[in-house]
């Protein structure tokens, strides 16, 4: 059996360019402005909100040529019903899971016990106010919604579902094409995805001025006062998702051989500044990159990470089923095991609907406690105040829920290149571009029976000297 073999290994960087660092500075000067300078801290969102508004621009084009150029090589609709088919399995495993894990919490927490809230009293305005009048779509309206008026509509509004559905048809029809054709188109759309990646690099500059900008207003909006009134449930919350985290690496573990701590820490910039702007989406395009170089097979990759930011909420799952048991508590209602039921089946299916709606959190709550009767409605209201702390563990929870699901279904396919996997996660090589590592077959090693040779790793001849692709923004430390 052969062994991977690194052709050059990265030369390491000063610390304080790592754009972990920047990040976590950033999060740490956002902190300490928004408990000092609450008042000035309201002017910082728009730091954040820039930040994440540029990131969205190259999210939908990015989301269509990685899609294309991983539907071309794989070149067959079977396939790719595979790959879909086993996501959507295991995304309703892993909300499943997550939800049931956030109503046993509720039921042995109690995070709502004693305070006696009387729902008539408190103020709803604020609450329509999040929501914005919006719903959550039905069966038939969301399936409609998935397709777009035209293809321009689907990129100007940044629906990830839209372009998906027009880069799995693009794709599908460039795969069909003679061998004489695609050539040339692939040579553009690949070259295209390289000017996007350097456009995300040039945008990750401002990374730690975003992240500080949002840590900054959200401390100042809703810092200690609410940590003190929420508390029980914070911890709950926070302390579900551990557990929820925990459980999911064992299991991946298992079933994949990837090492979650490994994955965290090869992607622990994009998991802070994720955390620091309390945006997923935010980190979208260099979590494809890095997924990509970790030996995820790029047409999973390009399927999964945008089926999942609607399909896959692990975090979100794990807030609505123990908000709904804090409710409940909260107004002094004593929830029976049907009625627990009902409320993960019904949000079993309403969080598959969540992105994209205002206030989406809210509105799912909103819609389960109607559809349950048990409470009042109005009592969501109570959660306007610890909503945005939850964030943090949303984002996190549902970023790497997301990128292990890739593995998982990359591994069930047959689609994952685990030396290339094991090479990248332990260190020995840290690729900047989706092209810096290439897999050859290992020189003077013979195949196994019936299967190819293991794959060696070796950086391209167009490194720099510093580890990165001619160009690009490095910023690992």
């Amino acid at each position: 059996m052969s062994e991977v073999e690194i052709a050059a290994k990265p030369t390491k960087q000063r610390w304080y360019r790592s754009l972990f660092v920047q990040v976590l500075i950033g999060i740490a000067l956002g902190i300490a402005t928004g408990i000092l300078f609450p008042e000035f801290s309201h002017h910082l969102a728009p730091l954040g909100e820039g930040f994440i508004k540029l990131i969205k621009m190259v999210v939908s084009p990015l989301i269509f040529l990685v899609i294309v150029t991983g539907i071309a090589k794989v070149g067959s609709m079977k396939a790719l019903g595979k790959i879909g088919g086993k996501a959507l399995l295991w995304f309703t495993a892993a909300t499943t899971f997550a939800l049931g894990l956030g109503l046993l919490v509720g039921n042995l927490v109690k995070p709502g016990s004693g305070l006696n809230i009387d729902p008539a009293t408190l103020d709803t305005s604020a609450l329509d106010e999040k929501t914005q009048g919006g719903h959550l779509p039905g069966g038939v309206e969301f399936v409609m919604h998935i397709i777009p008026t035209s293809v321009f509509d689907a990129f100007a509004q940044n629906n990830l579902l839209q372009v998906l559905l027009f880069a799995i048809l693009f794709g599908v029809a460039l795969a069909s094409f003679s061998e004489s054709a695609p050539p040339i188109l692939m040579d553009v759309i690949d070259q295209t995805l390289h000017v996007i990646f350097r456009i995300v690099g040039y945008i990750m500059y401002l990374a730690p001025l975003g992240a500080f900008g949002a840590m900054a207003f959200t401390v100042g909006n809703y810092g200690a006062g609410s940590l003190k009134s929420f508390g029980v449930l914070i911890l709950a919350c926070y302390g579900a998702a551990l557990v929820f985290i925990v459980v999911l690496s064992i299991v991946v573990k298992l079933i994949t051989g990837v090492n979650a701590w490994k994955f965290i820490k090869y992607c622990r910039e994009e998991f802070m500044l994720a955390l620091g702007t309390g945006s997923s989406e935010a980190v979208m395009p260099r979590i494809i990159k890095k997924l990509d170089n970790a030996g995820c097979d790029r047409a999973v990759v390009g399927l999964v990470i945008p089926t999942g930011y609607s399909f896959n909420l692990d975090g979100a799952a794990i807030y609505l089923s123990l908000a709904m048991m804090f409710l409940a508590q909260a107004v002094g209602v004593d929830l029976g095991f049907g009625e627990q039921l009902a409320i993960m089946g019904i949000l079993i299916l309403s969080s598959k609907g969540m992105a994209g709606v205002p206030g989406s959190a809210f509105v799912a709550l909103s819609a389960t406690a109607a559809a349950i009767g048990a409470f009042p409605v109005a009592a969501v209201a109570l959660l306007l105040g610890a909503d945005r702390l939850m964030d943090s563990m949303r984002v996190f929870t549902n970023l790497l829920g997301n990128c292990l699901a890739t593995f998982v279904v990359a591994n069930w396919e047959g689609m994952l290149d685990k030396d290339k996997m094991r090479a990248v996660l332990d260190g020995k090589v840290t690729p900047d571009d989706p092209d810096d590592v290439t897999v050859h077959p290992h020189p003077g090693h013979e195949h196994l029976e019936g299967a190819p040779a293991r794959p060696a790793i070796e950086r391209r001849e167009a490194l720099t000297t510093n580890g990165a692709s001619e160009g690009t923004v490095n910023h690992h430390a």
